[in-house]
Parts: structure tokens; C-alpha cells; sequence
């Protein structure tokens, strides 16, 4: 009896370890915005819902676009497209996917309070032809259109409707709304409960139409501020997965005991953006009380000041590529190696820039930036004020989460500010159109939060959306950026390396977008 006692007691222990060997815990320096899918475009966000919501097409792990919720589509003519729905699919509380909801979907997408307008607008009209058939019928050609519809997440359009969510929750505005906390997808995974700041926790949806790879059952993420308290974490095991160590930490993490590091380039560019529309600084002054960055000798200043191969070294540890390129990723631009080239580093020619630009004395100027969106967003800051001060501009750093940092920007409440753009796609229309081209509607120019109005440079990209011909669309595109690149409109950087640390016995799948896959992590003993 007593020997059964004690096997049972074992059995108890064992199976105890297992579930606690399947329960993931990660962390990351921010924390999503909201479980809205609709409502803000941000990496970490999508990320996060992405492992809840699904898309028509999805990614694999090489960034090739494969069946989703759709098992197969056609190109019927230039403008119309025909998708066939998967069959079967069932949402989390239980009701079924059919086309009323990705109709629904894709028109909530274009509301006017939806960070994704520019993407569902450029897929035309959805119509439904039965329960799993949907057509897109377009007003001109789209050369991406399947990654334009590869953003855009699919909802219950009955749960939206019980729940009085039939729009996107205005995030700038501070708005909140059922989907604020709550989230019914179709996904690998079902939001259990959120704790904005503090936690949020996830459970395998056994009811899935796909095939996990891994063998998570639960998940637990909490976003860490602090880069020291999230790298102790990791190393005493309190937590299994990190997503944004800190870069000068890598090294060591690569020889500590029981921790590894898995790491690759990613596709995001980060660049400086500047108020080019006011007449007078918003958060500044200015001798003769202008906004310096109408001027382009004071755009040019300011990028030749920047020394990106210090930064690279002595900021990055080397987990950065500097870049003149306007793209998140070279593929973009054809492999133009003279659109990716950066204007030489030179103090001297920048201090003649500023004084024939009536500047020689500087000016003052707040210059925002998130801390910790991109990997060491504020550092950047912190070393870009200090190369700016040779020219005698005084740079006042606001650093901010990233909850406060894009509303701020939403709002056009900046004169100076860090940002970046990447993902799942390289061609040049994911940044050209929503971040570059001139503020207009239908999402074009969304993200464009330094008002840059550039006539040239607008009719060449919005040509470019919808050339049919390859060459003569590679011909548009850099022409386009040749334009935007010499009048210097926005400050390129270098593009992102990205680093994850995970514990030893956690085995996960490094993408090019920075997204982690959690129906791909293997927890092993």
C-alpha cells in the first residue's frame, strides 16, 4: 500500500512538472497596446493578438505567404480576386468563420479609428458569393494585394455585434471598449485574461484547425521595463523567453549557463522624423521663431552629423547595420546599392550647412522618443542629442512608454522624434504609401508624422501602387525614393539586428519580422 502511495505520490510530481514544463513565461520590455486587432498597427501588438486572430494567408517561417483561414485564392481577373474559405473554422466562443465575417472584418479595417485603413482599402470591395467564398473586387491594380490582405485579421462579426464593437476603438483618444481587455479569434491560442502593465495570459484553443509545432499549453507574458530585472529574470529561470534583451547584455548571455541566444537581421528600418509642415517649432524655438526643418540644409545638417558607425559599435554591440536606404529592407530598393549608401559623416560641412541656413548658433528642440519600443530606443536618443550639440542644437530628450509615445505622434504633436517601420513585407509600398506619401485619406500617408508634403515624390509612389508592369514599377519606385532621399525628409539610421535570449530548453523559430511564433516553441526538459 505504502509502495502504491509513493508511486502515485511520483506520478503526482511528474505530471505536476510536465503541465509546468508546457506553460511558457516571456517577457518584453513593452506590453501590447490593446487586444483590438483593428485599432493599432504595431509590431508587438500584432504580435501578441496575432497568436488569437488569424488571416486569410498566413507566414511561414521563412516569410512565405501560405494558407490561412483561406485554403487557396485566384487572381480571376486584374481586378478581381476569389478566395475559398477554410471549412469548419470555429472561433473561440464557439461561432462559426464564414464570409459575413470576413466582409465584416475587412470593412471594420477601414474605419477612420483603424491603424490598418491603408491596407484594407488597397483590397478593394469584399463581397460575398456564399458561406466560404469571398471576392475582392478592386478600382485599380494592386501589385501586392496578398500581402495587403496578409494584414488584415479576421472577427466574429456576431460577437462584434453582441459586444457594441462593430468599429475599432480609438486608441489616440484613449477610448475604451469591449476589445480593450477581450479578444475572439480563431487562433492556436485564447486570451484568458489581460492585466494591462502587469500580465497577460494565454491557453491552447484545442479546438484549432491547424497543427501545432510546439507543445505550449499555457502562456504567461509580462512586460519588464527594466533590461536588468528582464535579464535576471531569464537567468535565475524565473522566466523562460526574452524578446528584446538589451544589446550591450548579449555577449555575456551568450556564456552564461542555462541561457542562449538566438538572433538575425530584421526587416525595420529606424529613422529620425521632423515637423516639416509648421511654420514654428511645436515643442522648441528658434531664432526668428521658424521651424528650422523646413529648411533642407538643416535636414542635411543634422544626418551629416550623425556618426552611425559609432553608434553601431559602441550603442549596438554591432546588432545594427547602418544604412542610407529609406526601406525597411534592401530587397526593396532592387539591390541599389546607390539608394542604400549613406551621405558621408561630416561635422565640418554640417556646421557650414547650419550657418548658411542662418543656424550657426542652433536652436532648441524636444526630441521624442519611446523607451522601449525599438531596441535601445531612448540610448539612441540620448547619443543622437549628443552629435546634434556639435552643430549647438540643445536637444531636450522625451523619452516615454510606447502606450504614450504613438498617440502622441497619431496626433501630430511632435517637432522631432524616433521612429521605425518593418515587418512581413519588403516590397517598398509597405513603407511608401503609409508612412511617406502626403497626408491624404483612405490611410495614405497614415504614419506620415512629420507632415512631409513632397508633390514629386507623391505622384511617382502613388504610381508605383498600382503599375501593373514590374520594370516599369521598379523604375517608379526609385525614383521615388531617389526624391525623398535627397531632400532628406526623414534621417536614416541603420536597420535593426535583432537578439532573443531564451533559456536552454526552450527551442523557438527566429523570423526576419521579429515575430514569435508561439504554436512553434518546443519546451524541453
Amino acid at each position: 500500500m505504502r509502495r502504491l502511495l509513493v508511486s502515485a505520490v511520483v506520478l503526482a510530481l511528474c505530471c505536476g512538472s510536465l503541465v509546468q514544463a508546457q506553460t511558457l513565461r516571456w517577457a518584453s520590455q513593452g506590453d501590447p497596446q490593446t487586444m483590438d486587432p483593428h485599432s493599432q498597427n504595431e509590431s508587438m501588438t500584432n504580435m501578441v493578438n496575432g497568436q488569437v486572430y488569424e488571416r486569410l494567408t498566413n507566414r511561414d517561417r521563412h516569410l512565405n505567404i501560405v494558407p490561412g483561414l483561406a485554403t487557396e485564392w485566384s487572381q480571376v481577373s486584374p481586378l478581381l480576386w476569389r478566395f475559398k474559405l477554410r471549412p469548419g473554422v470555429k472561433f473561440h466562443e464557439g461561432q462559426s468563420f464564414t464570409a459575413d465575417d470576413v466582409v465584416f472584418s475587412v470593412q471594420r479595417a477601414k474605419e477612420a479609428s483603424s491603424q490598418l485603413a491603408v491596407y484594407a482599402n488597397a483590397v478593394g470591395v469584399p463581397r460575398k458569393v456564399d458561406e466560404l467564398t469571398v471576392e475582392f473586387q478592386l478600382n485599380t491594380f494592386n501589385p501586392i494585394f496578398l500581402q495587403h490582405i496578409d494584414l488584415l485579421w479576421m472577427m466574429s462579426k456576431p460577437w462584434a455585434e453582441a459586444h457594441k464593437v462593430l468599429r475599432p476603438l480609438d486608441f489616440k483618444n484613449k477610448e475604451e471598449s469591449y476589445t480593450s481587455l477581450n479578444a475572439n479569434g480563431t487562433g492556436p491560442f485564447r486570451l484568458v485574461s489581460r492585466q494591462p502593465g502587469i500580465k497577460t495570459q494565454f491557453k491552447r484553443f484545442p479546438g484549432w484547425w491547424g497543427k501545432f509545432e510546439g507543445n505550449v499549453q499555457e502562456v504567461v507574458f509580462s512586460p519588464i521595463a527594466n533590461d536588468a530585472t528582464r535579464l535576471a529574470a531569464l537567468v535565475s529561470g524565473e522566466i523562460d523567453f526574452v524578446l528584446d534583451p538589451a544589446p550591450r547584455d548579449v555577449p555575456r548571455l551568450r556564456n552564461t549557463s542555462g541561457v542562449k541566444i538566438v538572433d538575425g537581421p530584421e526587416n525595420r528600418l529606424i529613422f529620425i522624423g521632423m515637423d516639416q509642415a509648421r511654420d514654428k517649432l511645436l515643442h522648441g524655438q528658434a531664432p526668428g521663431d521658424k521651424n528650422p526643418f523646413k529648411d533642407i540644409r538643416v535636414r542635411r545638417a543634422l544626418y551629416q552629423a550623425v556618426d552611425v558607425e559609432a553608434m553601431r559599435v559602441k550603442l549596438m554591440n554591432g546588432l545594427s547595420i547602418p544604412t542610407g536606404g529609406l526601406t525597411p529592407s534592401a530587397v526593396a530598393a532592387f539591390g541599389d546599392a546607390a539608394l542604400d549608401a549613406r551621405y558621408p559623416f561630416d561635422v565640418a560641412a554640417a556646421r557650414k550647412l547650419m550657418a548658411e541656413a542662418g543656424y550657426a548658433n542652433g536652436f532648441e528642440v524636444m526630441l521624442d522618443c519611446p523607451n522601449n519600443r525599438y531596441v535601445n530606443d531612448e540610448e539612441i536618443c540620448q547619443a543622437l542629442a549628443a552629435m546634434w550639440a556639435q552643430l549647438k542644437i540643445k536637444v531636450r530628450v522625451s523619452a516615454m512608454p510606447r502606450v504614450t509615445f504613438f498617440p502622441k505622434l497619431e496626433k501630430l504633436d511632435s517637432s522631432l522624434f524616433l521612429y521605425g517601420w518593418g515587418g512581413a513585407i519588403t516590397d517598398a509600398e509597405s513603407i511608401l504609401t503609409p508612412v511617406y506619401r502626403n497626408r491624404g485619406e483612405r490611410g495614405v500617408g497614415a504614419y506620415n508624422y512629420g507632415n512631409v508634403h513632397n508633390d514629386k515624390f507623391d505622384a511617382l509612389a502613388a504610381q508605383s501602387s498600382t503599375e501593373p508592369d514590374p520594370k516599369k514599377r521598379e523604375q517608379l519606385i526609385k525614383a521615388a525614393l531617389q526624391e525623398y532621399k535627397e531632400q532628406f525628409h526623414v534621417l536614416p539610421l541603420h536597420r535593426q539586428m535583432i537578439p532573443w535570449a531564451a533559456r536552454s530548453n526552450i527551442n523557438v523559430v527566429h523570423r526576419a519580422d521579429n515575430w514569435f511564433e508561439l504554436s512553434w516553441v518546443q519546451i524541453g526538459r
